[in-house]
Protein backbone atom coordinates (compact mmCIF):
# COMPACT_ATOMS: atom_id res chain seq x y z
CA UNK A 1 0.00 0.00 0.00
CA UNK A 2 1.10 3.96 -0.57
CA UNK A 3 2.39 5.46 2.42
CA UNK A 4 0.89 8.88 2.83
CA UNK A 5 4.01 10.60 3.27
CA UNK A 6 4.99 9.47 -0.48
CA UNK A 7 0.81 9.85 -1.93
CA UNK A 8 1.63 13.47 -0.55
CA UNK A 9 4.77 13.99 -2.67
CA UNK A 10 3.25 12.52 -5.77
CA UNK A 11 0.37 14.97 -5.34
CA UNK A 12 2.75 17.70 -5.12
CA UNK A 13 4.63 16.54 -8.58
CA UNK A 14 0.74 16.25 -9.94
CA UNK A 15 -0.33 19.70 -8.86
CA UNK A 16 2.17 21.54 -9.95
CA UNK A 17 2.27 19.68 -13.31
CA UNK A 18 -0.89 20.05 -14.19
CA UNK A 19 -0.90 24.03 -14.05
CA UNK A 20 2.66 24.11 -15.68
CA UNK A 21 1.65 24.94 -19.41
CA UNK A 22 5.59 25.17 -20.32
CA UNK A 23 7.23 23.35 -22.02
CA UNK A 24 4.66 21.89 -23.81
CA UNK A 25 4.30 19.20 -26.88
CA UNK A 26 1.11 19.92 -27.94
CA UNK A 27 0.75 17.04 -30.55
CA UNK A 28 -1.29 19.60 -32.97
CA UNK A 29 -2.12 19.56 -36.78
CA UNK A 30 -2.47 23.03 -37.82
CA UNK A 31 -5.52 23.31 -40.31
CA UNK A 32 -5.17 27.13 -40.63
CA UNK A 33 -3.58 29.94 -38.83
CA UNK A 34 -6.22 30.14 -36.30
CA UNK A 35 -4.72 26.80 -35.01
CA UNK A 36 -1.74 28.71 -33.28
CA UNK A 37 -3.09 29.44 -29.75
CA UNK A 38 -1.82 28.22 -26.58
CA UNK A 39 -1.92 25.10 -24.73
CA UNK A 40 -4.62 26.28 -22.09
CA UNK A 41 -6.20 27.61 -25.04
CA UNK A 42 -6.16 24.73 -27.04
CA UNK A 43 -7.30 22.67 -24.01
CA UNK A 44 -8.78 24.67 -21.34
CA UNK A 45 -9.12 21.15 -18.85
CA UNK A 46 -5.72 19.19 -19.98
CA UNK A 47 -3.11 22.08 -21.11
CA UNK A 48 -0.37 21.29 -18.32
CA UNK A 49 1.80 19.00 -17.96
CA UNK A 50 4.04 19.00 -21.16
CA UNK A 51 0.79 17.02 -23.01
CA UNK A 52 -2.65 16.36 -23.14
CA UNK A 53 -2.31 12.45 -22.00
CA UNK A 54 -0.12 13.48 -18.93
CA UNK A 55 -2.10 16.05 -18.03
CA UNK A 56 -5.41 13.48 -18.23
CA UNK A 57 -3.47 11.01 -16.21
CA UNK A 58 -2.37 13.70 -13.65
CA UNK A 59 -5.73 14.46 -12.95
CA UNK A 60 -6.88 10.58 -12.88
CA UNK A 61 -3.69 10.45 -10.25
CA UNK A 62 -5.19 13.26 -7.91
CA UNK A 63 -8.60 11.84 -7.95
CA UNK A 64 -7.63 8.41 -7.28
CA UNK A 65 -5.49 9.81 -4.34
CA UNK A 66 -8.05 12.05 -2.93
CA UNK A 67 -10.32 8.95 -2.98
CA UNK A 68 -8.30 6.88 -1.06
CA UNK A 69 -6.16 9.62 1.12
CA UNK A 70 -9.31 12.45 2.32
CA UNK A 71 -6.77 12.98 5.37
CA UNK A 72 -4.00 14.33 3.32
CA UNK A 73 -2.84 17.75 3.42
CA UNK A 74 -2.83 18.18 -0.18
CA UNK A 75 -6.51 17.13 -0.10
CA UNK A 76 -8.33 20.90 -0.41
CA UNK A 77 -5.80 21.63 -2.93
CA UNK A 78 -6.60 18.94 -5.59
CA UNK A 79 -10.59 19.29 -4.91
CA UNK A 80 -10.23 23.07 -6.13
CA UNK A 81 -7.94 21.90 -8.66
CA UNK A 82 -10.36 19.55 -10.06
CA UNK A 83 -12.85 21.75 -9.50
CA UNK A 84 -11.82 24.63 -11.74
CA UNK A 85 -10.59 22.31 -14.78
CA UNK A 86 -13.00 19.45 -14.58
CA UNK A 87 -15.81 22.15 -15.15
CA UNK A 88 -18.61 21.97 -17.81
CA UNK A 89 -17.32 24.73 -19.83
CA UNK A 90 -13.39 23.15 -20.11
CA UNK A 91 -14.61 19.91 -21.13
CA UNK A 92 -17.29 20.60 -23.64
CA UNK A 93 -14.37 22.29 -24.86
CA UNK A 94 -12.27 19.44 -24.72
CA UNK A 95 -14.96 17.41 -26.37
CA UNK A 96 -15.56 19.89 -29.48
CA UNK A 97 -11.19 19.56 -30.10
CA UNK A 98 -12.22 16.48 -31.72
CA UNK A 99 -14.39 17.27 -33.85
CA UNK A 100 -12.34 19.62 -36.13
CA UNK A 101 -10.72 18.18 -39.39
CA UNK A 102 -7.60 15.69 -38.92
CA UNK A 103 -8.10 15.46 -35.36
CA UNK A 104 -9.87 12.26 -35.19
CA UNK A 105 -6.30 10.62 -34.47
CA UNK A 106 -5.35 12.67 -31.59
CA UNK A 107 -4.05 11.04 -28.78
CA UNK A 108 -5.14 7.56 -30.01
CA UNK A 109 -5.12 5.45 -28.17
CA UNK A 110 -3.00 6.36 -25.38
CA UNK A 111 -4.69 9.51 -23.98
CA UNK A 112 -8.24 7.96 -25.22
CA UNK A 113 -7.30 5.09 -22.61
CA UNK A 114 -6.06 7.23 -19.43
CA UNK A 115 -9.02 9.77 -20.17
CA UNK A 116 -11.66 6.44 -20.11
CA UNK A 117 -9.60 5.62 -16.36
CA UNK A 118 -10.41 9.14 -15.65
CA UNK A 119 -13.98 8.16 -16.39
CA UNK A 120 -13.96 5.43 -14.27
CA UNK A 121 -12.46 6.61 -11.86
CA UNK A 122 -14.75 9.63 -11.25
CA UNK A 123 -18.08 7.20 -11.78
CA UNK A 124 -17.35 4.58 -9.25
CA UNK A 125 -16.24 7.47 -6.73
CA UNK A 126 -19.13 8.30 -3.96
CA UNK A 127 -18.54 11.86 -3.36
CA UNK A 128 -20.71 14.45 -4.50
CA UNK A 129 -17.71 16.70 -6.52
CA UNK A 130 -16.92 13.56 -8.16
CA UNK A 131 -20.58 13.04 -9.41
CA UNK A 132 -20.31 16.63 -11.15
CA UNK A 133 -16.74 16.09 -12.39
CA UNK A 134 -18.30 12.76 -14.24
CA UNK A 135 -21.50 14.12 -15.56
CA UNK A 136 -19.16 17.54 -17.01
CA UNK A 137 -16.71 14.58 -18.38
CA UNK A 138 -19.47 12.72 -20.49
CA UNK A 139 -19.35 15.04 -23.80
CA UNK A 140 -15.65 14.43 -23.73
CA UNK A 141 -16.21 10.47 -22.83
CA UNK A 142 -18.61 10.15 -25.58
CA UNK A 143 -16.52 11.50 -27.87
CA UNK A 144 -13.76 8.89 -26.79
CA UNK A 145 -15.96 6.00 -27.20
CA UNK A 146 -17.09 6.82 -30.57
CA UNK A 147 -13.51 6.98 -31.44
CA UNK A 148 -13.03 3.35 -30.21
CA UNK A 149 -16.19 2.11 -31.90
CA UNK A 150 -15.23 3.72 -35.24
CA UNK A 151 -11.65 2.98 -35.51
CA UNK A 152 -11.15 -0.13 -33.83
CA UNK A 153 -13.00 -2.44 -36.75
CA UNK A 154 -10.68 -0.08 -39.20
CA UNK A 155 -7.60 -1.44 -37.95
CA UNK A 156 -6.23 -4.36 -39.35
CA UNK A 157 -3.13 -4.50 -37.34
CA UNK A 158 -2.48 -4.10 -33.72
CA UNK A 159 0.79 -1.36 -32.71
CA UNK A 160 2.85 -3.59 -30.97
CA UNK A 161 5.47 -0.79 -29.49
CA UNK A 162 6.66 0.37 -26.19
CA UNK A 163 5.77 3.94 -26.23
CA UNK A 164 2.09 5.66 -26.65
CA UNK A 165 0.32 4.13 -30.10
CA UNK A 166 0.11 0.48 -27.74
CA UNK A 167 -2.68 -1.20 -29.28
CA UNK A 168 -2.50 -3.67 -25.54
CA UNK A 169 -2.69 -0.56 -23.47
CA UNK A 170 -5.66 1.27 -25.25
CA UNK A 171 -7.79 -2.05 -25.47
CA UNK A 172 -7.06 -2.69 -21.81
CA UNK A 173 -7.87 0.54 -19.98
CA UNK A 174 -10.63 0.80 -22.21
CA UNK A 175 -12.37 -2.68 -21.56
CA UNK A 176 -11.97 -1.68 -17.84
CA UNK A 177 -14.14 1.20 -18.08
CA UNK A 178 -16.54 -0.37 -20.71
CA UNK A 179 -17.03 -3.38 -17.44
CA UNK A 180 -16.78 -0.74 -14.96
CA UNK A 181 -19.40 1.42 -16.56
CA UNK A 182 -21.51 -1.06 -18.15
CA UNK A 183 -21.30 -0.44 -22.20
CA UNK A 184 -21.36 -3.71 -23.26
CA UNK A 185 -21.18 -2.37 -27.18
CA UNK A 186 -17.50 -1.71 -26.66
CA UNK A 187 -16.64 -4.21 -24.25
CA UNK A 188 -17.92 -6.26 -26.62
CA UNK A 189 -15.63 -5.03 -29.85
CA UNK A 190 -12.53 -4.99 -27.35
CA UNK A 191 -12.75 -8.29 -26.40
CA UNK A 192 -13.06 -9.58 -30.22
CA UNK A 193 -10.59 -7.31 -31.45
CA UNK A 194 -8.23 -8.60 -28.48
CA UNK A 195 -9.04 -11.94 -29.99
CA UNK A 196 -8.46 -10.87 -33.17
CA UNK A 197 -5.41 -9.31 -32.59
CA UNK A 198 -3.31 -11.40 -30.37
CA UNK A 199 -4.64 -14.85 -29.49
CA UNK A 200 -2.98 -16.49 -32.71
CA UNK A 201 0.63 -15.06 -31.27
CA UNK A 202 3.64 -17.35 -30.05
CA UNK A 203 6.98 -17.25 -29.82
CA UNK A 204 7.11 -13.37 -28.86
CA UNK A 205 10.62 -12.28 -29.49
CA UNK A 206 10.93 -10.71 -26.12
CA UNK A 207 14.38 -10.67 -25.42
CA UNK A 208 14.37 -7.86 -28.40
CA UNK A 209 13.15 -5.40 -25.58
CA UNK A 210 13.59 -3.26 -24.44
CA UNK A 211 13.71 -0.50 -27.33
CA UNK A 212 15.86 2.54 -26.38
CA UNK A 213 12.98 4.66 -25.31
CA UNK A 214 10.26 1.84 -24.07
CA UNK A 215 7.93 3.09 -21.34
CA UNK A 216 5.80 -0.03 -21.93
CA UNK A 217 7.21 -3.73 -22.40
CA UNK A 218 4.86 -5.09 -25.97
CA UNK A 219 5.26 -8.60 -24.72
CA UNK A 220 3.91 -8.03 -20.94
CA UNK A 221 0.99 -5.38 -21.99
CA UNK A 222 0.07 -8.13 -24.37
CA UNK A 223 -0.44 -10.29 -22.08
CA UNK A 224 -1.66 -7.94 -19.12
CA UNK A 225 -4.69 -7.60 -21.76
CA UNK A 226 -5.44 -11.12 -22.15
CA UNK A 227 -5.79 -11.63 -18.42
CA UNK A 228 -9.07 -9.21 -18.78
CA UNK A 229 -10.41 -11.32 -22.00
CA UNK A 230 -9.44 -15.15 -21.61
CA UNK A 231 -10.64 -17.54 -18.63
CA UNK A 232 -7.55 -18.59 -16.12
CA UNK A 233 -6.99 -22.15 -17.49
CA UNK A 234 -7.12 -20.85 -21.58
CA UNK A 235 -4.94 -17.92 -20.60
CA UNK A 236 -2.26 -20.12 -19.34
CA UNK A 237 -2.06 -22.43 -22.08
CA UNK A 238 -1.93 -18.98 -24.13
CA UNK A 239 1.06 -17.73 -22.02
CA UNK A 240 3.12 -20.40 -22.32
CA UNK A 241 3.10 -20.40 -26.42
CA UNK A 242 3.58 -16.30 -26.58
CA UNK A 243 6.39 -16.67 -23.74
CA UNK A 244 7.80 -19.89 -23.76
CA UNK A 245 11.12 -18.87 -22.14
CA UNK A 246 11.45 -15.22 -19.78
CA UNK A 247 14.77 -13.58 -21.14
CA UNK A 248 17.02 -11.81 -18.73
CA UNK A 249 16.58 -8.34 -20.87
CA UNK A 250 12.52 -9.16 -19.85
CA UNK A 251 13.62 -9.39 -16.08
CA UNK A 252 15.90 -7.10 -15.19
CA UNK A 253 15.10 -3.59 -14.74
CA UNK A 254 16.60 -0.82 -17.13
CA UNK A 255 19.07 0.81 -16.85
CA UNK A 256 18.78 4.60 -17.45
CA UNK A 257 21.65 6.79 -18.39
CA UNK A 258 20.16 10.28 -18.42
CA UNK A 259 17.03 11.45 -16.48
CA UNK A 260 17.37 14.81 -17.84
CA UNK A 261 16.43 13.49 -21.16
CA UNK A 262 12.78 13.21 -22.44
CA UNK A 263 12.76 10.00 -24.06
CA UNK A 264 15.65 8.03 -21.81
CA UNK A 265 13.44 9.06 -18.74
CA UNK A 266 10.80 6.67 -20.33
CA UNK A 267 12.94 3.48 -19.34
CA UNK A 268 11.66 4.64 -15.74
CA UNK A 269 8.09 4.30 -16.87
CA UNK A 270 9.16 0.75 -18.71
CA UNK A 271 10.06 -0.11 -14.64
CA UNK A 272 6.89 0.39 -13.35
CA UNK A 273 4.59 -0.65 -16.24
CA UNK A 274 6.44 -3.83 -16.44
CA UNK A 275 5.92 -4.29 -12.79
CA UNK A 276 1.98 -3.75 -12.74
CA UNK A 277 1.82 -6.16 -15.82
CA UNK A 278 3.59 -8.80 -13.96
CA UNK A 279 1.99 -8.49 -10.74
CA UNK A 280 -1.36 -9.08 -12.76
CA UNK A 281 -0.30 -12.12 -15.35
CA UNK A 282 1.48 -13.93 -11.88
CA UNK A 283 -1.68 -13.41 -10.24
CA UNK A 284 -3.55 -15.15 -13.18
CA UNK A 285 -1.33 -18.85 -13.71
CA UNK A 286 -1.94 -21.46 -11.58
CA UNK A 287 -0.20 -21.18 -8.07
CA UNK A 288 2.22 -24.34 -8.76
CA UNK A 289 3.74 -22.65 -11.83
CA UNK A 290 6.93 -21.48 -11.92
CA UNK A 291 6.85 -18.81 -14.14
CA UNK A 292 4.49 -17.15 -11.29
CA UNK A 293 7.22 -17.37 -8.85
CA UNK A 294 9.85 -16.05 -11.48
CA UNK A 295 7.35 -12.50 -12.56
CA UNK A 296 6.44 -11.78 -8.77
CA UNK A 297 10.06 -11.75 -8.24
CA UNK A 298 10.99 -9.63 -10.97
CA UNK A 299 7.97 -7.67 -10.00
CA UNK A 300 9.22 -6.73 -6.73
CA UNK A 301 12.76 -5.77 -8.56
CA UNK A 302 10.99 -3.63 -11.06
CA UNK A 303 8.88 -1.71 -8.62
CA UNK A 304 11.58 -0.61 -6.04
CA UNK A 305 13.74 0.54 -9.03
CA UNK A 306 10.74 2.51 -10.99
CA UNK A 307 9.68 3.90 -7.49
CA UNK A 308 13.50 5.26 -6.39
CA UNK A 309 13.37 7.65 -9.36
CA UNK A 310 9.48 9.09 -9.59
CA UNK A 311 10.66 12.14 -7.90
CA UNK A 312 14.28 13.15 -9.64
CA UNK A 313 14.52 16.47 -9.76
CA UNK A 314 14.27 16.19 -13.41
CA UNK A 315 10.63 17.70 -14.88
CA UNK A 316 10.63 14.89 -17.84
CA UNK A 317 9.88 12.32 -15.13
CA UNK A 318 8.32 14.55 -12.72
CA UNK A 319 5.46 15.13 -15.18
CA UNK A 320 4.31 11.78 -15.43
CA UNK A 321 6.02 9.06 -13.37
CA UNK A 322 3.81 9.32 -10.38
CA UNK A 323 0.94 8.38 -12.01
CA UNK A 324 3.10 5.20 -13.25
CA UNK A 325 3.24 4.32 -10.05
CA UNK A 326 -0.04 5.01 -8.21
CA UNK A 327 -1.44 2.74 -11.03
CA UNK A 328 0.89 0.24 -10.05
CA UNK A 329 0.45 0.36 -5.93
CA UNK A 330 -3.11 0.54 -5.93
CA UNK A 331 -4.75 0.96 -9.91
Amino acid sequence: MLPLATASIFADLALAGITREYPNAPGLVLNNPADLQAPRALHPAFYGCFDWHSAVHGHWMLARLLRFFPEMPQAAAIRSALAGDLSAANLRAEADYFAAPNRRSFERTYGWAWLLKLAEELSSWADPDAAAWSQNLHPLVDVIVAGYLDFLPKQTYPIRVGTHPNTAFGLAFALDYARACKNPELESLLIQRSRDYFLGDADAPAAWEPGGNDFFSPSLLEADLLTRVLPPTEFADWFHRFLPELPPSLLIPPTVSDRSDLQLVHLDGLSLSRAWCMKRIASALPSSDPVRKALAASAEQHTKEGLAHVASGHYGGEHWLASFAVYLLFG
